[in-house]
């Protein structure tokens, strides 16, 4: 070969397999839509042929990513969901968090608490002790259910498309502030939705108080949640809207570490 041989260009475009890529477009569509749709539907919004969206329905069924209705919808399942929570595990949600859970704890003397997800459970995997004389205690690896504390109320929330069908029949009343009617839950959910953070006014334990916010991935998936738990006689004056308004901000601080990692 000489100086002036000419080697052949490599093509900096990669080559996308068409049908993982059909497949996946049909799984985020189907993600996107708690109603669900058809078989039609997909095939239209998708530009693909009814044949071919048939034939990844079924394979995405096959392999657990979506679900058919008697209606002829398909919906997705959580395997999707599931597989993002592994992900999730690997960056060490604890370590990006430490920060402002200690920020938290300074700023209120009381218990602080970082949640995943678990089922229809929230799994406590971090926690910050209170100073306070009177205090709540849920152990760093205890658990609760999702519908009646402020951290499981605050995944509920950002997720509940996918959660309200799963948890309405197990909606178990633990002390007589718990919400039990999927109506209530509905109406509750809208307020945490629109004002950013959960509120548990006793709904677990009786005159134990919690205030929790979202934690989102880069995707805005709510992975995890913050939160501060309060025995009622720790609430004066305004305390709880200041809790509220500290909770909220340090996980809007822990997202965008996470989506910077």
């Amino acid at each position: 070969m000489t100086e002036h041989t000419k080697q052949p260009e490599k093509s900096s475009k990669v080559k996308v397999d068409s049908t993982l890529a059909k497949g996946l477009s049909i799984l985020e569509t189907l993600a996107g839509s708690p109603q669900g749709k058809g078989v039609t539907e997909l095939s239209r919004e998708l530009d693909l042929s009814k044949s071919n969206t048939f034939r990844l329905l079924q394979s995405l069924t096959t392999l657990g990513y979506v679900k058919p209705s008697d209606s002829k919808a398909y919906f997705a399942t959580m395997k999707a969901w599931q597989v993002g929570q592994k992900v999730i595990g690997n960056l060490n949600l604890p370590e990006l968090a430490a920060p402002q859970m200690r920020a938290l704890s300074r700023a209120t003397g009381e218990a602080i608490y970082l949640a995943v997800p678990d089922g229809l459970s929230v799994l406590y995997i971090d926690k910050v002790e209170s100073t306070q004389p009177i205090r709540s205690f849920t152990p760093k690896g205890g658990s609760a259910p999702i519908h009646c504390v402020a951290t499981g109320k605050a995944l509920l929330a950002a997720n509940y498309d996918l959660l309200r069908d799963q948890v309405k029949d197990h909606l178990v009343k633990f002390t007589p502030k718990t919400i039990t009617s999927i109506k209530k839950l509905d109406a509750d959910v809208a307020k945490t939705q629109k004002r950013g953070y959960a509120v548990d006014s006793g709904e677990y334990r009786e005159r134990i108080y919690s205030f929790g916010a979202a934690i989102r991935a880069p995707n805005t998936e709510a992975v995890a949640a913050i939160g501060v738990s309060v025995p009622d006689v720790n609430l004066s004056g305004n305390r709880a809207d200041e809790i509220c308004a500290a909770v909220a901000e340090a996980a809007a601080v822990v997202s965008e570490r996470l989506a910077a990692s």
